[in-house]
């Protein structure tokens, strides 16, 4: 077990008790504590976990972490590691179903990964946040794994056989570190499977302020890996028919709902602009009907995982939220350089 913290002592016990209680004989509980200044290494030490700590301001974000880890793992190294984020809770089970599968297929093993909303005190708009994080984690997820098409890895949940690590490069320093890992195990051969059996959880900043860092840093890190990876992977998927990497490489095209939608719009318009000064009705048409499948698509989606989270008046609003997000869009188009920051949570 691998827990990468950063001044996580406000949350870190809960996570290695629960971890503990889902240890086998002979299992290692490994916390890095990365760049802390806070309790976070004595805590995990009082509850009997394995601490290395790691100092480096200059190269910080969860990747720099894992890497130091798993080196540290290396001259006695196990048969599968687990990831799992200091923040975050287990059912019952998890642990030993993902490890197990992870062992008996050889390949990558992502949990069923649920992001909730506040326990008090939740953030504007954080129903549609969690409505959007469970179309993406699991709807999508689950419809690749019952076509037997395998998913991306989500941060935490995370069962990997030793041997995957020797054919990725960790130490990448991407913001998007989950989605890339699993890019490059899909076109090392070992594409993640999900596991929609095991279950893992972790809660939305309750500040507004800790909401933005961390959705500034995750599509950020989705849109730069969009620019920079995908048509590559695309187009050598296709050369070498490796399929999983071609249906991972287009699932990650898929920009952020918000993002997704407000590019419709765009479309319709521009369509609707087009029809009007030269009477050409195709463009408009076709963005009519993909207008119409998106809605229906997010219809189903609500209808199947959004209902407890968020009511029909409050989705209706999601335009209202996609707007909200048109700063932290211009200032990636421009380039604006956005470093790993953790998430405040209190």
């Amino acid at each position: 077990m691998l827990v990468p913290a950063h001044d996580e002592a406000l949350v870190i016990t809960e996570t290695l008790l629960n971890i503990r209680d889902q240890l086998s004989p002979g299992d290692r509980l490994l916390v890095v504590a990365d760049n802390c200044t806070d309790a976070t290494a004595e805590i995990a030490e009082n509850l009997g976990a394995e601490v290395v700590r790691r100092t480096d301001t200059t190269r910080r974000g969860k990747s720099y972490a894992l890497d130091f880890g798993i080196r540290h793992l290396a001259s006695n190294p196990p048969d599968v590691v687990i990831i799992v984020d200091a923040d975050c809770a287990l059912d019952s089970g998890c642990l030993p179903t993902i490890g197990k599968e992870a062992y008996e297929t050889g390949r990558p093993v992502q949990a069923h990964y649920e992001l909730l909303a506040p326990a008090e005190s939740p953030p504007p708009r954080v129903g549609i946040a969690v409505f959007a994080a469970k179309v993406k984690n699991y709807l999508r997820a689950l419809g690749f794994y019952n076509v037997g098409l395998p998913c991306q890895l989500m941060g935490t949940g995370m069962a990997f056989p030793w041997g995957a690590f020797s054919k990725v490069d960790l130490n990448s320093g991407e913001l998007a570190e989950d989605l890339v890992l699993g890019l490059d195990l899909a076109r090392a051969g070992i594409p993640p499977m999900f596991c929609p059996t095991a279950r893992v959880t972790s809660r939305f900043p309750v500040s507004e302020e800790g909401s933005q860092t961390q959705r500034a840093r995750w599509e950020t890190g989705h849109l730069t890996t969009i620019a920079r990876r995908v048509p590559l992977l695309l187009s050598e998927a296709i050369t070498s028919r490796n399929w999983p990497l071609f249906a991972l490489a287009l699932d990650a095209a898929v920009p952020p709902l918000a993002l997704h939608a407000m590019a419709l719009a765009v479309f319709g318009v521009a369509s609707l602009i087009w029809a009007l000064l030269t009477g050409v009705t195709s463009p408009l048409i076709l963005a009519a009907a993909i207008a119409a499948a998106f809605t229906i698509a997010v219809a189903l989606a609500w209808q199947s995982v959004g209902r407890d989270n968020i009511t029909l008046i409050e989705l209706a609003r999601a335009p209202a939220y996609a707007i909200s997000k048109l700063s932290l869009y211009a200032q990636i188009l421009k380039g604006k350089h956005i470093s790993w920051i953790r998430s405040k949570r209190d």
